[in-house]
């Protein structure tokens, strides 16, 4: 089968405002932690090897900047670990899982 990827278009995720307050605040902790560190943004863009204007949009909380740009940001200031927390305490996880909560099976599809 034959697919144009012309015309495929991707879907642009919209953030509620919860989310985007989020990334704001990871935004502006990544900035306060390089300002800590004496760090000019154009020490930190290029030990990062990224432009300046992307450690901006870092800094601000862009919904388009990568995962992997943050880690990498974190990483030159020697914050990489943090990256670990992620999920890591999850309670409601932990309560489902206690109470054996289980998925329902999928019904096999005849054909």
């Amino acid at each position: 089968m034959f697919v144009n990827t012309n015309v495929m278009k991707s879907k642009k995720s919209v953030l509620l405002p919860k989310e985007r307050r989020i990334l704001e605040e990871l935004g502006e902790n990544v900035k306060l932690a390089r300002l800590r560190r004496r760090l000019t943004t154009e020490q930190l863009s290029e030990r990062a090897n990224i432009g300046r204007s992307t450690l901006w949009h870092v800094e601000k909380g862009s919904d388009h900047i990568s995962i992997g740009i943050y880690l990498r940001v974190l990483s030159v200031m020697g914050l990489s670990d943090d990256m670990k927390q992620i999920a890591k305490d999850d309670v409601l996880g932990r309560k489902l899982q206690d109470a054996k909560l289980t998925t329902p099976k999928r019904i096999k599809k005849k054909g």
